[in-house]
């Protein structure tokens, strides 16, 4: 597929995204878009679902190969998927990700930032952190 092509499919999926478009999105990827293709800003279209709360397109990226784990480091979309959708409680796509292998424990910014939990206890999003904490995530302790 030509570089143009590789774009313009980029562009659709992330229009998709924007608009919570889950039938776009399928089509999209159906064209052969890349679930783990970065925006110009270096945002992933799974970061940018599960800020917003986009459970069924989350899915929908999952299932086309997006990696759960993966760290976006567009402008102001920094960060893991998990931590994202933690950070502002949309609990059912924390439990799509948990579901699809995300690790609950995994902090952002390489190991040195905050964890999935440290957000949702944040802010506050009580109903995430229990999700999170019966998935495995552990609090930090005053020694770590």
């Amino acid at each position: 597929m030509k570089q143009r092509q590789r774009k313009k499919l980029s562009r659709h999926l992330f229009e998709g995204i924007l608009r919570g478009d889950a039938m776009r999105v399928r089509t999209v990827l159906r064209s052969g878009a890349d679930p783990e293709r970065s925006d110009s800003e270096g945002t992933l279209p799974l970061y940018e679902a599960s800020v917003n709360g986009r459970t069924e397109i989350v899915r929908l990226l999952l299932d086309a190969g997006a990696s759960p784990d993966a760290e976006s480091s567009g402008i102001g979309a920094e960060g893991t998927p998990l931590c994202a959708a933690a950070c502002w409680g949309h609990t059912e796509t924390v439990r799509e990700l948990l579901a699809h292998g995300a690790d609950p424990g995994l902090r952002e910014d390489h190991g040195a930032g905050r964890s999935p939990l440290e957000w949702a206890s944040g802010g506050p999003h009580p109903e995430t952190a229990a999700l999170l904490i019966a998935a495995g995530a552990a609090p930090r302790t005053a020694a770590g």
